[in-house]
C-alpha cells in the first residue's frame, strides 16, 4: 500500500512540477501560451505586487495561511515517518501437505517467540520482529536481560528451544535470527 502511495505521490509532484515548469519556461521564451495562463511573456512577473498585497488586511487570511502550512508539514513528517518504518512481515506460509500451504499471520508467530523468549531465565523483556518473505522469513529478536542473566546461556536457549520451536511449528526449514542483547538497568548492589 505504501509503495502505491509513493508512486502516486511522487507522480502527482512531478506532473505538476513539469505542467508548472514548462508553462513558465514557455512564456519566457516568448512562444504561444493558453490565454488561461497567467504568465505571458518573456518580462512578466510570477506574483505582482497586487497579488502578492491582496489578501494580507483580510482577518482571516494569515490564520488560513498558518493552517494550510501546518497542514503540508504534519503530512510530509507522516510521509517521512511511514517510509523508515520497518517492513513486517503480514504472514507466513505454512506447508499443509496438501500443496497448498497455509497462511500463518505473522504477528502471532511474533506473539508466541515473544512470549517464549520472555519465559526464558535472564530475560527481562523480549521484541520480537519479522522480516524477508513469507516463504522465507526472518527474526529479529530484541532482548532486555536481568542483570543475573549470562548472555551466552541465554541466546544458546533462544536459539534452541523459542527459535527451533517456531521453526518447527512453522514447517520452516530455517529461520534465520539476528539477535540484539541490552542489559537492564540496575541499582548497584551494597556489599558490607
Amino acid at each position: 500500500m505504501l509503495r502505491i502511495v509513493n508512486r502516486v505521490l511522487i507522480g502527482l509532484a512531478g506532473l505538476v512540477l513539469v505542467c508548472l515548469g514548462g508553462g513558465v519556461l514557455a512564456a519566457a521564451a516568448g512562444l504561444a501560451v493558453p490565454s488561461w495562463w497567467p504568465w505571458d511573456g518573456p518580462h512578466d512577473v510570477l506574483l505582482s505586487d497586487a497579488d502578492r498585497e491582496r489578501w494580507r488586511g483580510e482577518g482571516w487570511w494569515w490564520p488560513v495561511v498558518i493552517a494550510v502550512l501546518a497542514l503540508l508539514v504534519l503530512l510530509a513528517l507522516w510521509h517521512f515517518i511511514a517510509q523508515l518504518r520497518r517492513k513486517r512481515l503480514a504472514e507466513v506460509l505454512v506447508e499443509s501437505g496438501d500443496g497448498e500451504g497455509a497462511l500463518l499471520r505473522g504477528r502471532a508467530l511474533e506473539g508466541v517467540l515473544e512470549r517464549e523468549a520472555e519465559s526464558l531465565d535472564g530475560v527481562a523483556r523480549a521484541h520480537i520482529m519479522l522480516r524477508g518473505s513469507r516463504t522465507a522469513p526472518a527474526t529479529r529478536v530484541g532482548l532486555l536481560l536481568e542483570p543475573h542473566a549470562s548472555p551466552r546461556e541465554t541466546l544458546a536457549r533462544l536459539t534452541d528451544e523459542a527459535v527451533t520451536h517456531a521453526r518447527e511449528s512453522a514447517g520452516l526449514e530455517s529461520l534465520p535470527t539476528e539477535a540484539h542483547l541490552r542489559a537492564a538497568k540496575h541499582n548497584p548492589r551494597r556489599v558490607s
